[in-house]
């Protein structure tokens, strides 16, 4: 909210009643005064701290937005790494005064201690205050520090308030977000935005359908997510999720672009089409479209924002903006290659990058930095990146050319041996979800007819060896026992399941919603349901469930309610259980 002098900002809710409830963790409701507390806890620590520049990571959002407005309050800079891991706090060192919240022990990271009573002020910020440092991935490998100064992020919200307000409605609209407040995007729509407005948050983030189904179905709400993780929201159309239309008011996708199957699939889930933002840490928001049946592919300028292609370099067609959210006037040239729209006037259409960053399931990542990083083994002589789609799934493709030495440990070891030496090397400075997926060992990198080893010449190395097989989407069954009314089924999971892939990496479970799915379809299998699937009543998730693990479905059903009643058990007690209502009509 701003203020009446124009050269201040007032920190969130500091003007709203502090009985107010601003936020939700899990199931708990935080009030303002809570978080007006933590803002003048962390401002009371750093005040003491001598220093300006000082990392901030904190999982938990709004204990990372009280120590964001603590930190700006007590004159600091905050700077956001793109990760946590040991290379990326090795390089801050030299730069910084301190860590915040929950880095790394050997970071010495500051938390603040309660205080039971403190004086809760109106407070307000400088409008110009160079505030935040934000890291991204560079087209070199090397990380870039983006600055912002508060009106930049603060002129950014309103623009978003003054397009999307009349969608996501008064404070009573509550946000949850898939995404991480650590970028840009995130930092914007699941945090500042919701909180310089007056609407509620929630403090974590709710990764899976299943945990979104309870909130969606009984609140107001709006889903901050992203490409990666609404099409893995798309999987599951067939749980025709009808009610929680009449809740959600709009959902928000952006990192990368959304295809245009998963845009639909989103909109008969949920009855509303996507809403997608295309930017960058460096611009911050350049445009938006909501693409249904009708409309194309193109986007649209938000308020404020001069788009032109390149004169410079015509062959690439990079595009040019010119904004209020830039450091100064001048004409910022991405790497983002676009054509004007045939079908719309001063709208455009994106065709791809032309440095080799990549979004990964949303988050950009460095080619470059990945080789580079390979190249310092002493096991490789040349090394070439690249990602691949493999069965709808985005994986990391390393193509190595390995020295003598390198040679001879293959011989030695074997290659998933090797493959985990290389992976585990990368560790320190690459991101888990970037470490290569698929590994090919090479003589020599191949070449085309004009000497150059391009994206073709890396493919053909895989046409005979398969990347992946198809993987099991459906448990291995056994009908145990089968009546009118009641159905049991014998269940074995298998290690290759689908659906462990990303759930969770070190120890995969199976997702509640793959649990709801097969009630659902062997339910049909043993009974006559009505066709449509109307809401889901008393879910409960008790014990998760493993690879290899043996357990029981079983089934009811009760015709003249049409209400299907599932639960899962095995001999280790209950796993999950829950009646799902059907109808015949749409």
């Amino acid at each position: 909210m701003l203020t009446k002098n124009a050269d201040l900002f007032c920190i969130p809710h500091a003007l709203t009643p502090l009985d107010k409830i601003i936020a939700w963790r899990g199931e708990q409701p935080v009030s303002n005064q809570v978080f007006q507390t933590r803002i003048s806890l962390w401002r009371t620590l750093l005040e003491r701290t001598p220093g300006h520049k000082f990392a901030l990571y904190h999982r938990d959002s709004l204990e990372f937005a009280s120590a964001l407005f603590g930190a700006w309050l007590a004159g600091k800079i905050i700077y956001l790494p793109n990760n946590i891991l040991p290379d990326t706090c090795a390089r801050l060192n030299y730069i910084l005064d301190g860590y915040l919240g929950e880095f790394p022990s050997e970071c010495s990271p500051l938390m603040p201690e309660n205080i039971d009573q403190l004086l809760i002020q109106n407070q307000a910020l400088i409008k110009d205050y160079m505030a935040l440092v934000i890291y991204t991935s560079g087209s070199t490998g090397e990380p870039q520090a983006v600055q912002k100064n508060l009106s930049q992020l603060f002129t950014e919200i309103s623009i978003l308030e003054t397009m999307f307000n009349h969608i996501i409605g008064d404070e009573k609209t509550e946000i949850i977000s898939t995404v991480s407040h650590e970028h840009i995007y995130g930092l914007l729509f699941k945090l500042l935005w919701p909180l310089v407005t007056g609407r509620v948050i929630h403090a974590q983030n709710k990764m899976f359908l299943e945990e979104l189904v309870p909130l969606i179905n009984f609140r107001d709400c709006i889903l901050i997510s992203s490409p990666a993780h609404l099409k893995r929201f798309s999987n599951y159309a067939n749980l025709n999720l009808t009610k929680s239309s009449h809740y959600i008011r709009a959902i928000f996708s952006s990192a990368s672009p959304l295809s245009i199957d998963t845009a639909y699939n989103i909109k008969n889930i949920f009855g509303k089409a996507p809403i997608e933002i295309y930017g960058s840490t460096e611009t911050g928001g350049i445009a938006w479209r909501q693409r249904d049946e009708q409309s194309d592919e193109s986007w649209k300028p938000l308020p404020g924002i001069e788009w032109r292609i390149s004169s410079e370099n015509s062959k690439n067609n990079l595009l040019e903006i010119s904004s209020q959210y830039l450091q100064d006037n001048n004409w910022f040239r991405t790497t983002d290659i676009v054509f004007a729209s045939s079908n719309y006037h001063r709208q455009f259409l994106l065709h791809g990058r032309a440095d080799r960053i990549v979004k990964l399931e949303g988050k950009r990542i460095s080619l470059n930095a990945i080789e580079n990083r390979l190249l310092l083994s002493p096991l490789i002589i040349e090394a070439r990146v690249l990602m691949l789609d493999v069965n709808n799934r985005q994986r990391i493709a390393a193509f190595v050319v390995l020295s003598t030495d390198g040679w001879k440990t293959l011989q030695n070891l074997n290659k998933n041996a090797l493959n985990k030496y290389l992976r585990d090397f990368l560790t320190d400075s690459v991101e888990r979800i970037a470490l290569p997926r698929i590994w090919r060992y090479l003589s020599i990198l191949p070449v085309n007819t004009q000497g150059k080893t391009t994206h073709a010449e890396l493919i053909a190395l895989l046409e005979d060896e398969p990347i992946t097989k198809q993987k099991s989407i459906m448990p291995n069954s056994h009908l145990l026992e089968k009546n009118p009314k009641q159905a049991i089924f014998e269940l074995i999971i298998p290690k290759d399941l689908l659906y462990f892939d990303g759930h969770f990496p070190k120890t995969p479970i199976l997702p509640g919603v793959v649990q709801i799915h097969w009630a659902i379809a062997y339910g049909r299998q043993s009974f006559d349901l009505p066709l449509y699937f109307r809401c889901i009543q008393k879910l409960k998730f008790q014990k998760v469930i493993l690879p290899d693990m043996k357990i029981n479905l079983e089934l009811f059903y009760d015709s003249e309610k049409s209400i299907l009643t599932f639960r899962l058990y095995s001999h280790s007690g209950q796993h999950a259980s829950g009646s799902i209502l059907f109808d015949d009509k749409s």
